[in-house]
């Protein structure tokens, strides 16, 4: 489902189209017919027709002067001749995108490593040739093209002396916001590379301090645009393999007030480019001419909040264009009628609706065109389940559910170029996650039975499934997990979960719903109820009206959602103790924490927030422009939008956590927060995770010691048990 299918042979010339930042994809041949594993680090190819297994690199020839090259991840070329091995891996950010290369050779058994004049863990996202001939990668904020018959290499971009002009890759938010990682594209002649240039030179620093590895403490300054400041102009040139030379694209609009988010490779000399300006609320598509720079813009829509781009749609990776008809046309996703649809859109401008009615798709999962079939997930009926579905190309015809009856839940499907093969994975609030290869026309399995035979529902009389609705006429989906055996002529403590902003939901139709995996235990067993809801301005399957309601409204109607839901769960069900009300989340969840902590403080008693934004105006531009706006123009609804603002409040136990190596929501935030608190007498507790970051899993006993801090504050401030 993540993949997408091009029909015009220039693109699926290139080599490998794909980073290596995840490597959980499903490596099809280019025929669709087979696929590749590595295999206790050999890689083997598969063929799903036949059951045939080759191993194409054997796992003894990975090795140099007797040590072994683990393989982190891999590609191989579509004649099966030349292999690429990711290894030595670093982390970026968020993804292990730095490392080592090695090509390896399948007819003449020659391994050999690229960049090896490149510092150790420096090499990013290196990418052969359509012919095979060379290798190119990012390293130190340049592009190097080197050749791989005599390893002799060359920087093809220059960063002017500066540390951060950034060629090839991108900045810090870049990567957070729009998914952008790989930074560059071979042309099918192989002879040029376009590619996005940052200027992030007049971008501020924010300045983290280690003070814990040596004796002095070392600044870590990560440049990071907050909200309020201009965006780092970015660019999009042509580089000339031979010369050395960049042809810089002529994309109308201030660079800096613009975000170029996709580009790809449209025909032999151009490039199309999507631009958004930097409210996020205009999007216009342009093809450019590689050779004159010149930018001729043809598609653009707006939107009265925001309008999200591939990775919001695509497992936050924006790569690829879904072309169609030999590049005459490709498949847009648009929520323009308030709905999230496929398009088709000309060369020309000119667009066809392909999934017609009142429902959102959640993906793209293949295109079928001998057939002229669109596959896609949705969710018609209940928006917290996932389905395929497919339906003709031709603007009239409605969607038929592909995903067989008795797999009620969510279901994916990673299917082949061709659409021949998928492997389908499926999971729901009673069956463990299980996977099966399926032939995607019969939707049955290549071998062995079919999963839904094989797979054993989990009794769970202690999760219930359920909407809500709140006295202000808001419907929400929700879950609960309850103790075992509960009397409800008694009261019982319940926790809340939270997250309610934009970027994701907490109730899926999935196994693990109603799990708390910070809590030290059972918490049904000790006598908790465990809650949580898909406020409004979650990017569940109900509308974009839903979605976008939150614009310019977080830390608002999302808090009270979620506030009035739990007001009317103590209504509704009596054996819930209303004085022993908890409330937990981390990120986004953190600040919904601060806030129903602060804004009702008579409803939550206990608050374990992580990571938490304490105040919007400390947050990356691009997330927080999307959906409030720019604060020179409506400043104030970032203020009443934040947790600072109403810290005051307080009245019950707050345990407030962070790690003060944070590059995402800053340690600042903590400590004007902290600062705030103490301002007004209120009396918390804090507990800062030096050098952790955003995920605060680094260093040994990290997790088991939050997990044990969490769990003892939740139970000595809301105690568990009926009453």
């Amino acid at each position: 489902m993540k993949k997408f299918f091009l029909g015009f042979c220039f693109l699926i010339l290139g080599f490998l189209s794909f980073a290596q930042f995840k490597a959980d994809k499903i490596k099809w041949t280019s025929d669709g017919n087979s696929m590749y594993e590595k295999d206790e680090n050999s890689i083997t190819k598969m063929n799903l027709k036949t059951g045939q297994q080759t191993v194409l690199v054997p796992a003894d020839v990975l090795k140099v002067n007797g040590k072994k090259i683990s393989i982190a991840d891999f590609e191989v070329s579509n004649n099966d001749q030349l292999v690429l091995i990711f290894t030595n891996t670093a982390r970026v950010w968020r993804y292990n995108t730095r490392g080592d290369y090695w090509y390896y050779h399948i007819p003449t058994k020659r391994l050999q490593q690229i960049g090896k004049d490149r510092p150790a863990q420096s090499v990013l996202y290196a990418k052969i040739s359509p012919d095979g001939e060379l290798a190119a990668y990012v390293s130190e904020n340049n592009i190097y093209v080197e050749e791989l018959a005599s390893g002799k290499s060359k920087a093809i971009t220059s960063t002017n002396n500066t540390k951060k002009l950034i060629n090839g890759t991108f900045d810090w938010v870049y990567e957070e916001e729009f998914g952008c990682r790989d930074g560059f594209r071979w042309s099918a002649d192989s002879k040029s590379i376009a590619y996005w240039q940052v200027d992030a030179n007049q971008i501020k620093d924010y300045y983290m301090l280690n003070t814990t590895d040596d004796n002095y403490s070392k600044v870590i300054p990560v440049e990071y645009p907050k909200v309020g400041e201009q965006p780092s102009p970015v660019k999009i040139g042509v580089v000339n393999i031979k010369t050395g030379e960049t042809k810089w694209m002529d994309i109308p609009g201030d660079p800096a007030n613009n975000y170029l988010p996709r580009m790809e490779w449209s025909g032999a000399d151009e490039l199309i480019v999507q631009q958004l300006n930097r409210k996020q609320n205009e999007s216009k598509l342009y093809f450019c001419n590689t050779t004159t720079g010149e930018a001729k813009q043809f598609y653009s829509e707006t939107d009265k909040a925001w309008i999200d781009i591939k990775s919001r749609w695509n497992d936050d990776d924006p790569r690829g264009w879904e072309f169609m008809e030999k590049g005459k046309s490709f498949l847009w996703v648009s929520e323009k009628d308030g709905w999230r649809h496929i398009y088709k859109v000309t060369r020309d401008g000119k667009e066809t609706l392909l999934t017609i009615g009142n429902y959102d798709i959640g993906t793209i999962s293949a295109v079928d065109e001998a057939k002229n079939e669109l596959y896609f997930i949705a969710s018609p009926d209940n928006p917290i389940q996932r389905y395929l579905y497919k339906v003709k190309m031709d603007g009239k015809s409605k969607a038929v559910r592909v995903t067989p009856a008795g797999y009620d839940g969510t279901n994916s499907y990673e299917c082949s170029p061709t659409g021949s093969f998928a492997v389908h994975s499926f999971t729901s609030r009673s069956v463990a996650p299980a996977t099966q290869f399926l032939n995607l026309a019969t939707h049955k399995p290549v071998a062995g039975e079919e999963l839904l035979k094989t797979m054993k529902p989990v009794k769970k009389d202690n999760l219930e499934y359920f909407t809500i609705t709140t006295e202000d006429g808001i419907t929400m989906d929700g879950w609960m997990s309850k103790p075992k055996n509960y009397d409800p002529s008694k009261k019982y403590p319940v926790l809340l979960y939270v997250y309610s902003e934009p970027a994701a939901t907490t109730v899926e139709d999935d196994f693990y719903a109603g799990n708390n995996f910070m809590f030290g235990g059972d918490m049904n067993a000790q006598g908790y109820f465990y809650v949580s809801f898909n406020s409004r301005g979650t990017p569940t399957l109900k509308g974009a009206e839903w979605r976008k309601s939150i614009y310019k409204q977080i830390g608002r109607i999302n808090i009270r959602d979620q506030a009035m839901g739990m007001k009317k769960l103590l209504a509704d069900r009596p054996y819930l103790d209303a004085s022993r009300v908890a409330v937990w989340g981390w990120s986004g969840g953190g600040s919904t924490t601060l806030h129903l902590m602060f804004q009702y403080p008579d409803l939550f008693q206990t608050g374990i927030a992580v990571a938490a934004v304490g105040n919007q105006l400390f947050y990356d531009n691009i997330y927080q422009e999307r959906y409030m706006g720019l604060p020179q123009e409506n400043k104030d609804d970032f203020i009443k939008g934040s947790p600072i603002t109403y810290a005051k409040n307080l009245k019950g136990n707050l345990l407030y956590v962070h790690g003060t190596g944070d590059d995402n929501v800053h340690y600042s935030n903590a400590e004007v927060l902290v600062n705030e608190l103490i301002k007004h007498g209120k009396l918390f507790q804090f507990m800062p995770y030096p050098n952790r970051t955003h995920s605060i899993s680094e260093g040994a006993g990290t997790f088991q010691h939050l997990s044990k801090l969490y769990t003892a504050y939740l139970k000595e401030k809301c105690p568990p048990g009926a009453r």
